[in-house]
């Protein structure tokens, strides 16, 4: 079936709450491991059932916010999610609590009854009506940025749709095109500041009702931390100002004087890579996604494969238009066993990596659509991030079809992009620490705060007042996953860094690197994070080696190819 064709149906709330009572009863009433096992298998194929209806609402409305049914079935699962995850945890509590946990590891695997464990941690019914009130704030923020309407050179734009002018080679175009888009953000910023504002307090009294001393313990289960703690955390922040900072530094030293401005950089400086344009890709948004059907092709059978059905399947949403929320995403719709790319393309670069970061996940839900429990096909999200981040590195081979004469750009861009990345992704972390330890901040000892650590993990940009926006330390409130995914963002920093492990491999055995690339995919949600990375033969990027070494390595890389670049 075709994405369009697939039919939604809201469910009965009280219903599925029966449904999940009933399954719970006959779990603890099984007299055998055999009863057992087909009632966990029943439970399982209604999840997926009741899971996909939830995400077809969510993914249609996030096409279109405009949408008045799916914009009411949101809300309608805003509300209804948190009260059937009451009875979601007593199932969770009767399979940790059955006699027959044992057999049901040896076959499932630790990871699903850990992250169980981790589940109970994360929810109380106590809690119920502050999850539906952070479900809608977070709704409220999405349908503001979705429905932004910006004035820009005599049209209207949504944010995706002035992102090109955003990295125009034309410095007046383009400091024009941040400073509209920074306007916007002002003239909201008393919505964006009271969203958030209430967001951190709603959070804060979560995990004070859970029993925690703030948000944070409360943030990292449900992120469904299983192998690192916040400690950790802490200790790869520290490794990367001291490895990695004066690296993408002396990377923006040498951005500055290929570009001919001033060091620092302006936000509108930094914006562009080469003097004569950012590389951009060729064609149509038609074209990008047949160079992609080819470059799959070409990787593997199993990646042909999967693509192909993405394709036949049209289970890809790519072109920005109005209404449509921001940002990329991929789905699983796991009762149809497929994934959906969710995408704003808007010509620039960006696109490729959609074809390729999102597709890196979908690949990975869609490898592993058969595994059983539902909660098994996947791993937690850091995890997660290294099927995508590290996928981008393998579209280098396919570079010359996507860019054309600008493929040599897009290679040193994209890498040196990597190395200030993870600067920007830890900061990112470090600042909502920072926000849900000190949760009675005001808006403007955040912003503060924010501009603070731009001090510090991004000492190359230059907050001279010309962006009011940026310059004031908000450029935070752009980032979508601090107020709608606490804690989702060091994910990609660790994810990362595996990923320039697997540039460096693809660089000397791209044969080997694929090999150890499905060896880490094909355990899907078997394992946690670091299991997955042993497992596969890779290194930890809790290892402050493993950051220092990929960083040398990529330092040196661009060293090789500055004379290359600086004539791009």
């Amino acid at each position: 079936m075709k994405f369009s064709e697939l039919p939604y149906t809201r469910p009965d709330k009280d219903e599925v709450i029966f449904t999940i009572k009933s399954f719970t009863q006959k779990l603890n009433a099984s007299a055998d491991f055999e009863s057992a096992q087909n009632t966990f298998l029943e439970k399982d194929r209604y999840s997926r059932h009741i899971n996909t209806l939830a995400c077809l609402a969510y993914i249609r409305h996030s096409i279109d916010t405009r949408d008045a049914y799916y914009d009411a079935e949101e809300k309608y699962w805003n509300e209804a999610g948190p009260e059937i995850q009451e009875y979601e945890q007593k199932w969770t509590e009767a399979m940790l609590n059955s006699p027959y946990r044992d057999a049901f590891e040896k076959i499932y695997g630790e990871a699903y009854f850990l992250n169980a464990e981790i589940e109970m941690k994360a929810f109380s019914p106590d809690i119920i009506a502050q999850l539906q009130e952070e479900n809608n704030l977070t709704q409220e923020y999405e349908k503001l940025l979705a429905g932004a309407q910006i004035p820009f050179n005599g049209k209207v734009y949504t944010l995706s749709q002035l992102a090109p002018f955003k990295t125009d080679s034309d410095d007046v175009v383009r400091l024009a095109a941040w400073r509209a888009e920074g306007k916007w953000y002002k003239e909201n910023q008393e919505k964006l500041d009271g969203i958030y504002d209430r967001l951190v307090h709603l959070r804060d009294e979560m995990g004070r009702k859970m029993g925690y001393p703030d948000f944070t313990q409360l943030g990292y289960y449900r992120m469904q931390r299983n192998c690192y703690t916040k400690e950790d955390v802490e200790e790869f922040r520290n490794a990367v100002v001291k490895y990695l900072v004066p690296v993408a530094d002396a990377v923006c030293r040498a951005q500055a004087e290929r570009i001919g401005v001033q060091y620092p950089l302006s936000f509108s400086d930094r914006s562009i890579m080469f003097r004569t344009g950012n590389p951009k890709p060729v064609g149509t948004a038609e074209d990008i996604v047949r160079h992609a059907k080819e470059f799959y092709d070409a990787l593997s059978p199993e990646t042909s494969a999967f693509f192909r059905s993405m394709l036949e399947g049209e289970m890809m949403s790519l072109l920005s238009t109005e209404g449509k929320a921001a940002g990329g995403y991929c789905e699983s719709l796991h009762e149809y066993e497929t994934p959906f790319i969710f995408a704003n393309f808007n010509g620039t670069r960006g696109d490729v990596e959609t074809v390729t970061h999102e597709a890196g996940h979908a690949f990975a839900g869609w490898y592993n659509r058969k595994r059983v429990p539902m909660e098994t096909v996947w791993p937690s999200l850091e995890a997660c991030e290294v099927h995508s981040m590290s996928m981008e590195f393998f579209s280098w081979t396919a570079a010359d079809a996507f860019f054309g004469k600008d493929a040599a750009k897009f290679r040193y861009a994209h890498l040196a992009d990597a190395l200030t990345f993870i600067p920007y992704g830890t900061m990112v972390d470090h600042f909502q620490h920072t926000v849900y330890e000190k949760p009675y901040l005001t808006p403007a000892e955040r912003h503060a705060e924010w501009k603070r650590l731009l001090g510090i993990y991004m000492p190359w940009l230059r907050l001279d007042g010309k962006i009011e926006f940026y310059a004031e330390g908000m450029g935070w409130q752009r980032q979508h996953h601090i107020y709608s995914s606490p804690f989702y963002y060091i994910d990609y920093c660790l994810a990362e860094t595996v990923a320039l492990e697997f540039w460096a491999m693809i660089g000397e055995n791209k044969e080997n690197a694929w090999q150890k690339y499905m060896a880490y995919t094909a355990q899907g949600g078997g394992s946690v994070f670091t299991k997955l990375l042993e497992n596969a033969g890779l290194r930890s990027p809790f290892d402050e080696k493993c950051l220092r070494d990929v960083c040398l390595k990529a330092a040196v890389w661009l060293e090789n190819h500055a004379e290359e670049a600086a004539a791009l």
